[in-house]
């Protein structure tokens, strides 16, 4: 099992679904986790159902003053910052010819913008500390475009950009960059449009591992791109989705 032993981290939407899963995984393998969120009772309940391990902070993540209170509450409450994951994101779709401008921007700011707020803003921290990991949640969508999903794409791709040229820019601090990229992961912005666990199945089957992913696989994930064991990837892409983007199905 990948250790996190003395890791500080930082994750944003983190008061359910994958965030969550990330946070529970991170304290289990030793780490100390700061949850971030703007659903604070849920947020609060999460961080509360982890422990000790586990503390929350309000955070909009398209607000840059919020991005250094919340790193600030981090460093207070347990002395140091080594990871952050950029978890947060909607998924606000339309097709091009009906999405308005403000209904795209909302996007771009919340997926896109929100990343660059992060990364900047535990950058200071991160070097103080004598590096770090920083962890970007891209999606599969970042690869290809989607009908309805002019905007999502486009945040998705640019977190693959944005995380490359982190990645060259923080290398010299000893802080690494990666994306991960998930496939359809069955959380509540899949569950809100009205799939449950076996439809969501039945949507994947024709994917080579045949059924949707979960929370803790993606958490998994992040945690050996958080540990020490991950010492020499950085500027990388890491696509975990049943094999969804390996090639077509023929029946």
């Amino acid at each position: 099992m990948t250790s996190l032993a003395g890791k500080v981290a930082l994750i944003s939407g983190a008061a359910r679904g994958q965030g969550a899963a990330e946070a529970k995984i991170f304290a289990e393998r030793g780490a100390k986790v700061m949850l971030c969120d703007v659903l604070d009772e849920d947020g609060n309940k999460t961080a509360a159902a982890i422990g000790a391990a586990a503390a929350y902070t309000h955070l909009d993540v398209t607000d840059e003053n919020a991005w250094q209170a919340a790193v600030a509450a981090t460093v207070a409450k347990f002395g140091k910052l080594n990871v952050l994951i950029n978890n947060a994101g909607i998924a606000d779709m339309n097709m091009l010819k009906e999405m308005s401008v403000e209904q795209y921007m909302k996007t771009i700011q919340v997926n896109q913008v929100g990343v660059f707020l992060g990364m900047k803003s535990v950058a200071g921290a991160m070097k103080d500390a004598g590096g770090g990991s920083i962890i970007n949640i891209s999606s599969i969508a970042g690869f290809g475009g989607a009908a309805g999903g002019i905007a999502y794409c486009a945040s998705k791709f640019a977190v693959r950009g944005m995380t490359k040229v982190a990645a060259m820019e923080l290398g010299p601090d000893n802080i690494r960059v990666n994306s991960i990229h998930p496939g359809g992961i069955l959380t509540r912005m899949l569950t809100d449009a009205g799939l449950t666990s076996d439809s969501a199945n039945d949507l994947f089957s024709k994917a080579p591992i045949g059924r949707i992913g979960q929370p803790e696989e993606m958490a998994t994930l992040a945690a050996f791109l958080a540990s020490d064991d991950s010492s020499y990837s950085t500027g990388s892409e890491f696509v975990a989705d049943g094999g969804l983007t390996a090639g077509f199905a023929l029946d």
